[in-house]
């Protein structure tokens, strides 16, 4: 047995996690198999194949082995991975990285470092095979969603990988397109002999591509074999999984019959076929009536809309409306519009030519679930949605606990809701949207993720939910869903509503876009088009549909403060003493600007030009400001966000070498530009300065091995530096380049803290203006950020509000201001006597003083939550772990 891969009780807990989310997982795939991985969500799939490649592996603690080609993973590089180890991800847009089609397909093999002539080849030969000529030179921007997932899946193979690894590839693709997907996968198994390891919730499709089925339940390996022994050993056991088996595997299960398992739609049929020869079919029963409201809830009347005045339309036309207590199934291709329509509908866009009217509190649940989660945990995000809604801490807990249990949420409270997978995550959006109870409810593929299982218990509430009479328009692809639960179904074909039905009238007059069971009855009884009718055809029992759970119990305990700790916490005084400042300085700055004319206050670089007189006012108004922000915020729970532990408070010796940089090279440099250069070669200073600030993690990158997110995060945190700087130019000294300075110090190290002053002062001068001021400042800046990871590693600066702010101040003071202000007298004479300095030093004290307001105002607001965003990322990346 040629085996590629192997994994052994492979063992895998998230970090903060008690429960594993794998245990003990043992199998193997040969060479050239087309092996199908599928579960219910957050059973482990995704968790498990992300393993499979090194630069994916999610961090935590991981036990057993995991060998390809009799290697341990570990010991094959990047490079050798990226090209023998291909992964298909489960959303398109996460995994192109360029603007052209030609240049996604090249990028692979440029990365890896092929000739230009190689590559030429493959992209053509690959371009062929996938019959995407006709859009090689467009922008990626303007393919469909299938066409973005195809294109991912042809710049992995032009690398011609010995296993390819897909992560519910189609799960966001209509029913034509993913069909295509994986006909299109199965070609490449068959035709190239490459090995598939796949995951995926359309077991239709997938199920006859497979040699082997392995089947996930709580972490753990349930079963194994060919694809109808998988479906026999779940049904003898009774399990929910095989809810999501093939129609045909579903329908034969409930008939008693002795002929073999079908797998595949053909075999169905011909079973079907054979069925009906020997037994006499029963009639159809008839449809099932949706009674519902003559009241429209919703409306759209000729709808047209574009992203762009110069683009085409996306919606022509759109017409729509909704009854109370109807639900409606809006159906058809990835880019018909449907999305788009959704948003119309729902107020977040607004169409150029029609109207769009609606009753009643409204529910939205975006494609994206994630748009909907704003807090920490899973837990908070729920009772985040019932904040305003009157009811009593009591009411509200009691509501979250059954929709906790209904939407089986139980071992994910405390999970960050990014963390989840895309089935927790959808479950958890629906549970947060189903808390309002709305009374019209409009959803953008709500089963997208979701198993069998719980797709039929989100079906019972749903039915529950219109019997009270809410109406739901949802777009969804999962026509097996939508013919089994919706009251009326919708094609949406080039922007409009081209045909509407009830779902068997619907479903039996289409040919390509129906179900599997109608394509199983096609020719004896067309007007079946679900599971349940084919079953009911042949006299079979009907599944039991799963109980919607109805006990709950008690919510996990949670530091929730009463109403009378909140006015506590937040008296009176404190509410007269904001008030009082915030008018006090309204009407200093109201003088302040009162003194000359308002236009001229700007200068030509855009900054304001304040005297003498102004520069006191403006000072005093922006101390009474900080005071005001500093009484009126409330005083959230004190937070341990820890120190680092004496025993790795000694300072390492690259930190060492980076303190003789900083405090011996740096100046020498600026030194030698002042009186050598007489500040003329500026440019070459800052460059120098900037090579200088980057050496130490050139030597740190040349003794690890570092992961390109460490850089992602040191250039958001530089371009949030900018931004900040940029987005206040109007206010002389206030900006907030310092606190997210000493932020990335504290949260990432020294060199780090160095680095992203350094860099957003030296950006941001770009739109200031340059000078032989700009080496200087990049210094002073990024000598705050080393200082400020330097004195935390030694345990002197703590997180804490009160400690951060106060060193903020002091630095903005005494190390960027006394800095500056002694160099400002040197660029302009080389001689000076303590006379002058004082004089400079007493002029630019007011400023410094606004600078350390500011910068004592960003960390007091922004310190904590950006110090435990930067957290959560270095323990979710593994990034920069305690380096300075």
């Amino acid at each position: 047995m040629d085996n590629l891969l192997e994994i052994a009780e492979m063992s895998f807990t998230y970090p903060g996690q008690k429960t594993p989310t794998l245990r003990e997982v043992t199998f193997s795939v040969e060479r050239g198999a087309f092996v199908t991985l599928c579960g219910p969500s957050g059973c482990g799939k995704s968790t498990l194949l992300r393993h499979l490649k090194s630069v994916l592996a999610p961090q935590g603690e991981r036990m057993g082995t995991i060998r390809f080609e009799g290697r341990d993973l570990d010991q094959w590089d990047q490079r050798e991975q990226s090209q023998r180890i291909g992964f298909v991800m489960q959303s398109p847009e996460n995994q192109v990285v360029t603007d052209k089609v030609w240049h996604e397909l090249a990028f692979g093999l440029e990365s890896l470092g092929y000739d230009t002539a190689v590559i030429q080849r493959r992209v053509a030969e690959m371009a062929s095979f996938f019959d995407i000529q006709d859009w090689f030179h467009k922008d990626v921007s303007e393919l469909s969603g299938g066409q973005k997932q195809l294109l991912n899946l042809a710049s992995i193979m032009v690398m011609q990988p010995d296993i390819l690894i897909l992560d519910e590839p189609t799960s966001q693709l209509d029913p034509i397109a993913a069909s295509d997907f994986l006909l299109t996968v199965g070609r490449i198994n068959r035709e190239f002999g490459t090995t598939v390891l796949l995951t995926e919730h359309r077991l239709e499709e997938a199920f006859p591509m497979s040699s082997r089925v392995l089947v996930m339940d709580h972490g753990t390996l349930i079963c194994d074999g060919m694809p109808a022994q998988v479906g026999q050993q779940l049904r003898s056991q009774g399990h929910a999984m095989f809810l999501a088996m093939p129609t045909a595997m579903r329908v034969w299960a409930a008939v008693p019959n002795e002929a073999p398992c079908p797998v595949t739609v053909r075999e169905g049929k011909d079973w079907l076929h054979g069925f009906a020869e020997e037994h006499a079919l029963q009639p159809l029963p008839k449809e099932v009536e949706h009674p519902h409201g003559e009241a429209s809830v919703i409306g759209a009347e000729d709808l047209w809309f574009r992203y762009e005045r110069e683009e085409a339309d996306i919606v022509k036309g759109f017409s729509l409306e909704a009854k109370q207590g109807e639900l409606v199934a809006l159906l058809g291709g990835n880019g018909a519009g449907k999305s788009t329509s959704l948003k119309l509908l729902a107020g977040l866009l607004k169409p150029y030519r029609g109207k769009v009217w609606h009753k009643g509190r409204m529910g939205v649940l975006p494609q994206n679930p994630q748009a909907l989660f704003v807090k920490k945990t899973v837990l908070e995000d729920l009772f985040e949605i019932l904040k305003d809604t009157g009811m009593t801490r009591e009411e509200q807990e009691e509501r979250i606990s059954y929709m906790v249990k209904l939407c089986r949420l139980e071992e994910l409270l405390d999970r960050h809701p990014y963390d989840l997978s895309g089935g927790e995550q959808q479950r958890a959006a629906l549970a947060k949207v189903l808390l309002l109870s709305p009374d019209l409810l409009l959803m953008d593929e709500p089963t997208k993720g979701l198993d069998a299982e719980f797709k039929q218990i989100f079906a019972q509430v749903l039915e529950q939910l219109l019997g009270d009479g809410m109406t739901v328009v949802m777009v969804s692809h999962d026509v097996e869903f939508c013919a089994r639960y919706a009251h009326r179904c919708a094609l949406f074909f080039d922007g409009k509503l081209v045909a509407q039905d009830k779902p068997r009238a619907f479903f039996s007059g289409n040919h390509f876009y129906t179900t599997a069971a109608n394509r199983m009855a096609r020719g004896l009884v067309t007007q079946a088009v679900t599971s349940e009718d084919v079953i009911a055809i042949c006299g079979g029992s009907q599944p039991q549909d799963p109980e919607v759970p109805k006990d709950y119990g008690p919510l996990p305990k949670q530091e929730e403060k009463t109403a009378a700790e909140e006015k506590k916490k937040f008296p009176w005084w404190r509410k007269l003493i904001a008030g009082a400042a915030i008018l006090t300085a309204a009407a200093a700055l109201l003088q302040s600007l009162g003194i000359v004319e308002l236009a001229a206050l700007f200068g030509k670089v855009g900054t304001l030009l304040i005297g003498s007189k102004r520069k006191q006012i403006f000072t005093f108004a922006v101390s009474l400001l900080v005071l005001a922000f500093a009484t009126a915020r409330r005083t959230a729970p004190k937070k341990d966000l820890g120190q680092v532990p004496r025993e790795s408070r000694k300072l390492p010796r690259r930190t060492v070498v980076t303190s003789a940089m900083v405090l011996l090279m740096i100046p020498l440099t600026l030194f030698v530009s002042c009186y050598y250069l007489e500040n003329k070669r500026y440019n070459l200073t800052s460059f120098l300065v900037l090579m200088e600030c980057m050496l130490p993690f050139f030597l740190s990158f040349e003794g690890r091995k570092p992961q390109a997110r460490e850089l992602v995060v040191i250039a958001v945190l530089s371009a949030v530096g900018v931004a900040g700087r940029a987005a206040l130019f109007m206010f002389p000294q206030f900006k907030p380049v310092m606190a997210v300075t000493i932020i990335a110090g504290v949260a990432l190290g020294g060199e780090t803290g160095f680095l992203v002053g350094a860099m957003s002062m030296l950006v941001s001068n770009m739109m200031f203006s340059q000078g032989p001021w700009t080496p200087w400042q990049m210094f002073c800046m990024g000598l705050v950020g080393f200082l400020a990871g330097v004195l935390y590693r030694r345990g002197w600066l703590r997180r804490t509000r009160g400690s951060l702010c106060v060193f903020g101040a002091l630095a903005a003071l005494c190390v960027y201001g006394g800095i500056i202000n002694a160099t400002s007298l040197l660029m302009w004479t080389y001689e000076w006597d303590w006379k002058m300095l004082s004089a400079y030093y007493i002029s630019g004290f007011p400023m410094d003083c606004v600078h350390a307001a500011a910068t004592f105002v960003f960390l007091w607001f922004g310190g904590e939550p950006m110090l435990e965003k930067l957290d959560r990322v270095k323990t979710k990346y593994h990034l920069i772990e305690e380096r300075l």
